[in-house]
């Protein structure tokens, strides 16, 4: 049997979209648009906007208005780079922090409704699928 990789890409993202659209209700209580959600979940890891806009796919204009945005929220701040006066790195505030939580619950709640439909078993073998498909090409 063989199995259509552009079915599984579609079916992928389709789950994704499911799952998030059923926390939009839960994102605008905390005062955050999907993709404003996408870049606080990601500044820790990718603290300078160049950097985040190339780990988020999303272009350098978007990712400053979504940090003007999130700025303007008090959920992040703008700091200067000790290292590299020049750069501005993005710090998530206590706001920030709390509002990622409160968003990253709501998704794995909306995930795991999902997931409770499939065996233990086969969440399991789910995760390590998903964990060798990151796995990085040799």
């Amino acid at each position: 049997m063989s199995v259509d990789a552009a079915q599984l890409w579609t079916l992928n993202h389709r789950l994704l979209t499911v799952v998030l659209d059923g926390c939009v209700g839960d994102l605008a209580e905390l005062g955050l648009e999907a993709k404003e959600f996408f870049v606080l979940a990601e500044v820790a890891a990718s603290p300078y906007p160049a950097e985040l806009a190339a780990k988020l796919i999303i272009p350098k204009a978007s990712v400053t208005g979504y940090v003007r945005s999130l700025v303007a929220k008090g959920f992040m701040r703008r700091e200067i780079d000790d290292a590299d006066l020049r750069r501005h790195r993005l710090v998530l505030t206590a706001e920030g922090e709390a509002a990622r939580d409160r968003a990253l619950a709501a998704l794995a709640r909306e995930f795991d409704r999902r997931l409770s439909r499939i065996p233990a078993r086969d969440r399991m073998e789910l995760q390590r699928i998903l964990l060798a498909l990151l796995e990085p090409s040799e």
